[in-house]
């Protein structure tokens, strides 16, 4: 299960950077969680090359933030995030979670 966490993470970082046939059998493996068989169906391909797909995918978005780490330092952020928080402090704790909203898309508002 967190292999699949895992990938989702990657592909909401990096989906972007493949392409939109890799993006759309991903989409569906990883957050439809179709079947290989599924997917083939879909696609009109065998199951052999969405395998090979999402193989190839995954393996690029490990790639990619083996280089970029973009993953990686967001969750270093969000700890960090609930650290300051624990302090307790209203306006610190109101700060931080504009901050938290901004890293996931929520706090496009604040500028």
């Amino acid at each position: 299960m967190e292999n699949k966490i895992y990938t989702n993470a990657l592909l909401d970082f990096y989906g972007t950077l493949l392409t939109e046939k890799q993006r759309r059998i991903c989409d569906y493996y990883f957050n439809e969680d179709y079947s290989l068989q599924e997917i083939a169906e879909i696609e009109q391909i065998s199951r052999s090359a969405v395998h090979d797909v999402v193989r190839r995918a995954r393996n690029e978005m490990e790639a990619y933030e083996e280089k970029m780490s973009l993953y990686k330092n967001y969750r270093k952020r969000m700890k960090l995030y609930q650290k300051i928080k624990a302090f307790g402090i209203k306006e610190i704790n109101d700060l931080t979670d504009q901050c938290i909203d901004t890293e996931t898309n929520e706090g496009e508002n604040y500028e």
